[in-house]
């Protein structure tokens, strides 16, 4: 989950090399930490939130086949 939300993230971005991710466990809950570039936030999270709320839904899609629950934190 850690290697998509990334990819997607770097495909978005202006400057991919100052993106990461962060995994963090939570018992049976995996969060998920993304830091971009300041300029490179509004990209992410697109209009309207659409960008994020499509990344988040590809992700809950791949922690329902992983059998987690998951959430992304755009910091």
């Amino acid at each position: 989950m850690k290697a998509l939300i990334e990819y997607l993230a770097r495909a978005l971005a202006e400057f991919p090399d100052e993106v990461l991710v962060e995994e963090e466990h939570d018992g049976d809950r995996v969060v998920l930490h993304l830091y971009v570039n300041e300029s490179d936030k509004g990209r992410i999270i697109g209009r309207d939130g659409r960008c994020a709320n499509a990344i988040r839904s590809l992700l809950h899609v791949a922690a329902v086949r992983a059998g987690v629950r998951a959430t992304l934190s755009i910091e």
